[in-house]
């Protein structure tokens, strides 16, 4: 159970991660009517990042072997930088129509998955 809960936290934490760095890009363009203050941007920032942080501190101990969870800590790294560029990916594809999934970025999501198997191949 203590997969899913790790798995879970991460993806909720990756979410809000990405909306907290890239999410200014689509909601207040440079070129938009209201182009709040790069400071104003990084405020918001930091007030969306702090649930991702709500989030991934208790994936980790969750998750952590060091604390009776069922990952090493290469494991809930490898884990982690996944599901971003999952939840990267699809953030992407919805909030950007310039995004394009290509023949790089699956060739380079199949070394990730590479290095998964490696690293979980205890």
């Amino acid at each position: 159970m203590k997969y899913f809960y790790t798995i879970g936290l991460l993806v909720l934490s990756n979410s809000f991660m990405t909306l907290a760095w890239y999410g200014h890009l689509k909601f207040f363009p440079k070129n938009s009517a209201y182009s709040p203050s790069l400071w104003t941007i990084i405020l918001l920032s930091w007030a969306i990042a702090f649930f991702e942080y709500c989030f991934q501190v208790p994936a980790n101990r969750i998750g952590s072997s060091e604390l009776s969870g069922p990952f090493s800590l290469m494991q809930l790294k490898v884990l982690q930088e996944v599901i971003t560029l999952i939840v990267f990916v699809i953030f992407s594809s919805l909030a950007f129509k310039n995004f394009h999934f290509n023949y790089n970025h699956l060739i380079g999501f199949s070394l990730l998955i590479g290095a998964v198997y490696f690293i979980f191949r205890a």
